[in-house]
């Protein structure tokens, strides 16, 4: 199974970014798929998670109104639209699905500064 994360970058307070993981090795019929992400000073925590259906199931308070999270199952990808970044959003994001149980990928840094 392999997870590769695209689409971090450096933007400003206020701004959007759009994350891609496309997701090998793993039929995803049925698999919850999730962003993960690691700020400074913390753990890896979830940021929101999704249903083969479609169906976002889990996002953390802190990110809702602002991040949406979507899938493709034809391409086996999963994205994540984040909107109105704030600096506390900067970090690697990850995805995997819902419990992390595969090997993580590189994942993608994201990084809000003015």
């Amino acid at each position: 199974v392999q997870f590769v994360e695209s689409g971090g970058g450096l933007v400003q307070p206020g701004g959007s970014l759009r994350l891609s993981c496309v997701i090998s090795g793993l039929p995803l019929r049925g698999v919850v798929l999730s962003w993960y992400r690691q700020t400074p000073g913390k753990g890896r925590e979830l940021v929101s998670a999704i249903t083969s259906a479609g169906v976002s199931v889990e996002t953390i308070d802190s990110v809702k109104g602002r991040f949406t999270i979507s899938r493709d199952n034809e391409k086996s990808a999963v994205y994540l639209q984040m909107n109105t970044l704030k600096v506390e959003d900067t970090g690697v994001y990850y995805c995997n699905v819902l419990g992390g149980q595969h090997p993580w990928g590189q994942g993608t840094q994201v990084m809000v500064s003015s």
